[in-house]
C-alpha cells in the first residue's frame, strides 16, 4: 500500500485536551489517543497519538509501510509526553506498532497501541485500525435500566466465560464467536430467569489460561471471539433480552508482555519503578502507578469507554484489597509504607474514589462492584460518607463460610452452626452481592456439586439447599456458569460446560429450581427490595443448632408482603416442626426444593400450611411444618 508521509499540522488534541490528561482529569482519551480515521485537505488518513514521554523517537510500523520503523515519525507534543501524526493513506483494517527508542539505555522495542480499539487475535500482536460504528437496538433497555439496575431491583448475575461456555466439538471443539454465542446464551439466561450476566474479563489479553485478567489491550475486546461490533451485537442481544451485562474489569494489575504497556517508553510509565510497589507477587505482573495523573486518566477513561462505547451495565472491579494495601502479598522488608507509615496504598484509595464519583456522575444508571476480600470500612458507601464510592460489593466471607459448613457431613453440621449464621452479624455492614463464583470451582476445589457431601441424592438436595441459602439472605447473587447444571467435572477454560447432563433427571431438576428461586425472587418483593437495608431481614430462629434447622423473614415495603423461609440442613425429616409467623391466615408455600420436580422426595407441605393462635418464637401465631429433609421451603399469607 503506498501511504505519504506523516502530516503533523492536523490534530486531534486541543491545548485543553493536553492539560486535562496531564492533570489527570481528561476521561475520554479514547476519543483522542490511539488512532483514529480523518479526512485532512480531503485525504483519507488515520491520525496516531501515543504518550511516550521519556522516547527519543517514535515511528508507526504497520502493513501500510511494510512494517518499516522508520518511515513515518511522529512528532512530540510539546511537553505533554504525546507523540502524533497523520498519515494519508491508511484505512480501517490495517495493521500497526508504534516503534520507540528512548532517550533511556538504548530501549527500543514494537509496542501494540494501548488505546487500539482491536488487537490482533493472539498470540499476534499488533494493533488494528478500527471504528466503533454500530447500529443499536437496545433503546428500550437503555431507557429503563435505571430501575434494573438499583440497589432495591433483583438481581441476580450469570456469571460466564465466553470460551468455555459452549464448544463446538464437530470443529475441533473450536469456541463460539460473539454472535454465535449471542442467541444460545440470552436464551438460557432468560429462560433461567437471571437479570444479569457478568463476563470474566473480555479485554484482550495474551495468555488465554489468564481467563483474560491479565490484560493487555484495555481498549480492544478480545478478538478470539470477534470484532468489537460482534461484541456490541451479544450485548445489544442480551439487552433487547431484557438482560444487563456486567464487565470484570482489572485496574489492579497488567501483564509485563514486550508489547504491552510495561516498560513502555524504557521507563516505568504506566508502573511504579520500584518493585516493592510496582511488581505483583502473585501474579507475576505490573502494578499500575495510581499517583501518576495521566495512569489514573488512561484507567478512568477506560472504565467510561466500556459504559459510553458498549453500552455496558456495570463494571466488577477485580483484586481491590490488593490495591488498598501496600503490604499485600509481601512480608516485612517487602513494601513500602505510606507518607504516615502506614500500610493503605493512599494514591490507590484516590483513585477509587474518583472512579467511582467520575462514572457515577456520568452514568448514574449502572453499578461498580467491588471484589474486596477484606474488612475494609465503607467500600459500597458514598464518597463523601468516607467510603470509596462502589454500588456494591461482593461478599467473599459470605461465600468462604457457607461452602466450608456445606462441604462437612450433615450429622456435624450442629457443632458448626455459628459458621451458617455468622454472616447476619455484619450483613448490612455494605450492600452485598454473594458470590458463588469461578474462584470456587476451579484449582482442585472440584464443582459445586461435587463439593457437597453425601451419596448422589444427597449432592443434588445439598447443592438445591445451598442455592435456596443464597436466593433468600439479604444481597443480590451472582452464580457462575455450570452450577445451575449441576456440571460434575471441576471448570476447565479449555472445554465447555457437560450440556449432555441435562440428559439425566436430576440435573434437569436442579435447573428447574434455579429457574423456579428466581422467579420467586424477582417475584416477590420481599425478597429483594430490601436486599441492603436491615429493615428487610428477620430471624424468627438462629438458635436451633442441635436439629441444624434455621428460619427468618423477609419483608418488604409492604408488611403482608413477608416471606417466611425455614431450611433444614439434615437428612432428617421434621415433622410438626413449629415455627412462629407474624400474623395469622394461610402461608402459601412459594418454593420447595425438596418437591419431586426438582428432583426431591416429595415430602412437601401440601401447597401451604393454616397459621395456629399458638405463640411460638415470641410470636402470637405459628405454623407447624412437616420440613422435608435436607430441604429449604418458602411461604408467605395470602391475601385473601
Amino acid at each position: 500500500m503506498n501511504v505519504g508521509s506523516v502530516d503533523h499540522k492536523p490534530s486531534l488534541l486541543s491545548e485543553l485536551d493536553l492539560h486535562l490528561f496531564n492533570e489527570g482529569t481528561h476521561v475520554r482519551l479514547y476519543d483522542k489517543l490511539g488512532s483514529h480515521a480523518a479526512v485532512v485537505d480531503e485525504i483519507p488518513g488515520v491520525f496516531f497519538a501515543v504518550w511516550a514521554p521519556a522516547a527519543k523517537k517514535v515511528h508507526v510500523m504497520g502493513d501500510f509501510n511494510g512494517w518499516s520503523k522508520a518511515e513515518h515519525p511522529l512528532k512530540p507534543r510539546f511537553s505533554s509526553g504525546i507523540w502524533e501524526g497523520f498519515v494519508p493513506g491508511v484505512k480501517p483494517g490495517a495493521t500497526y506498532k508504534y516503534w520507540v527508542e528512548s532517550h533511556h539505555a538504548g530501549f527500543k522495542a514494537e509496542k501494540a497501541d494501548p488505546f487500539a480499539f482491536r488487537q490482533e487475535e493472539p498470540p499476534r500482536t499488533a494493533s488494528v485500525v478500527w471504528n466503533l460504528s454500530y447500529e443499536w437496538g437496545d433503546e428500550d433497555w437503555m431507557k429503563t435500566r435505571s430501575a434494573r439496575n438499583e440497589i432495591g431491583a433483583p438481581l441476580s448475575i450469570y456469571e460466564a466465560h465466553l470460551g468455555s461456555w459452549r464448544r463446538v466439538p464437530e470443529q475441533a471443539d473450536r469456541w463460539l464467536t460473539y454472535r454465535e454465542l449471542a442467541p444460545l446464551l440470552a436464551a438460557h439466561v432468560k429462560k433461567l430467569g437471571f437479570t444479569h450476566v457478568e463476563f470474566l474479563p473480555v479485554m484482550e489479553h495474551p495468555f488465554y489460561g489468564s481467563w483474560g485478567y491479565q490484560t493487555t489491550g484495555y481498549y480492544a475486546p478480545t478478538s478470539r471471539f470477534g470484532t468489537p461490533q460482534d461484541f456490541m451485537f451479544l450485548v445489544d442481544s442480551l439487552h433487547q433480552e431484557g438482560i444487563g451485562v456486567i464487565l470484570d474489569w482489572v485496574p489492579s494489575h497488567f501483564p509485563t508482555d514486550g508489547h504491552g504497556p510495561a516498560f513502555f517508553d524504557g521507563t516505568h510509565l504506566y508502573e511504579h519503578s520500584d518493585p516493592r510497589q510496582g511488581f505483583h507477587p502473585d501474579w507475576k505482573s505490573s502494578i499500575f502507578n495510581y499517583s501518576r495523573n495521566e495512569v489514573r486518566a488512561f484507567l478512568i477513561s477506560n472504565a467510561l469507554f466500556w459504559l459510553d462505547k458498549f453500552h455496558v451495565d456495570g463494571l466488577r472491579v477485580d483484586a481491590v484489597a490488593s490495591m488498598l494495601y501496600l503490604d499485600y502479598s509481601r512480608k516485612e522488608g517487602e513494601w513500602i509504607p505510606n507518607r504516615f507509615g502506614g500500610r493503605e496504598n493512599l494514591e490507590a484509595i484516590d483513585f477509587l474514589k474518583k472512579l467511582n464519583e467520575t462514572v457515577y456522575l456520568h452514568h448514574p444508571d449502572v453499578q461498580t462492584i467491588a471484589e474486596e476480600s477484606t474488612a475494609w470500612s465503607g467500600v459500597s458507601r458514598p464518597t463523601y460518607a468516607g467510603g470509596l464510592g462502589f454500588g456494591l460489593k461482593w461478599d467473599m466471607g459470605w461465600m468462604h463460610d457457607t461452602l466450608q459448613y456445606m462441604r462437612k457431613d450433615p450429622i456435624h453440621r450442629r457443632y458448626h452452626h455459628n459458621e451458617i449464621t455468622f454472616r447476619a452479624i455484619y450483613q448490612f455492614h455494605e450492600d452485598f452481592v454473594m458470590p458463588l463464583s469461578h474462584d470456587e470451582v476451579v484449582h482442585g476445589k472440584g464443582s459445586l456439586l461435587e463439593q457437597m457431601p453425601g451419596d448422589d441424592w444427597r449432592k443434588f438436595a445439598n447443592l438445591r439447599l445451598l442455592f435456596a441459602w443464597q436466593w433468600a439472605m439479604p444481597g443480590k447473587k451472582l452464580l457462575f456458569m455450570g452450577g445451575e447444571i449441576g456440571q460434575r467435572r471441576e471448570w476447565h477454560h479449555d472445554r465447555s460446560l457437560d450440556w449432555h447432563l441435562l440428559d439425566f433427571e436430576p440435573h434437569r431438576g436442579l435447573m428447574r429450581w434455579v429457574e423456579r428461586i428466581n422467579r420467586v425472587y424477582r417475584c416477590e418483593p420481599a425478597l429483594h427490595e430490601r436486599d441492603c437495608d436491615p429493615s428487610g431481614f428477620e430471624w424468627v430462629d438462629a438458635a436451633d443448632a442441635d436439629n441444624s434447622v434455621l428460619s427468618f423473614l423477609r419483608k418488604g415495603a409492604a408488611p403482608e408482603e413477608s416471606v417466611l423461609c425455614v431450611f433444614n440442613f439434615t437428612p432428617v425429616p421434621r415433622p410438626d416442626y413449629r415455627v412462629g409467623v407474624p400474623s395469622t391466615g394461610w402461608w402459601q408455600e412459594l418454593a420447595d426444593s425438596d418437591a419431586v420436580e426438582f428432583g426431591g422426595s416429595g415430602a412437601t407441605l401440601g401447597g401451604g400450611v393454616q397459621a395456629d393462635k399458638a405463640p411460638w418464637h415470641g410470636r402470637q401465631w405459628s405454623v407447624k411444618l412437616q420440613l422435608p429433609p435436607l430441604a429449604a421451603v418458602f411461604l408467605k399469607v395470602a391475601v385473601r
